[in-house]
């Protein structure tokens, strides 16, 4: 099996306040898939504006400061295929409302998976 990052750039959820309950039960409701189907590995959200400690103790605005964009949310799972992960980021774009919207679930441009052998 092979771990997938699954990240989803900062300001890409587009949601009404008026709509947040909703969100979160649907976005929860995705993370009680993961979870029921053994591929969960965990996930969470990155604080707007919070800076990077590297391993060297240095400190930047981004873990790549010269990016555009920076990491808003990510999960991690444990998947048999990359088709697999982007079925899954998908499912998690639409819950948590991501901008965009090309392909299944409507997959984000701001959505990612990447993987690395465990």
């Amino acid at each position: 099996m092979t771990r997938y990052f699954i990240s989803f750039d900062e300001g890409t959820m587009v949601i009404p306040e008026a709509d947040l309950a909703e969100v979160g039960a649907e976005a929860h409701a995705v993370v009680a898939a993961a979870k029921e189907a053994g591929a969960w590995i965990t996930g969470g959200g990155v604080i707007p504006g919070a800076s990077v400690v590297a391993v060297d103790g240095s400190v930047s605005e981004s873990p790549a400061p010269e990016a555009k964009t920076t990491v808003g949310g990510f999960v991690v799972l444990e998947l048999g295929s990359h088709a697999e992960a982007l079925d899954w980021a998908g499912r998690f774009a639409k819950a948590c409302r991501c901008a965009g919207g090309e392909g299944p679930h409507g997959r984000s441009g701001g959505v990612r998976a990447t993987s690395s052998t465990s």
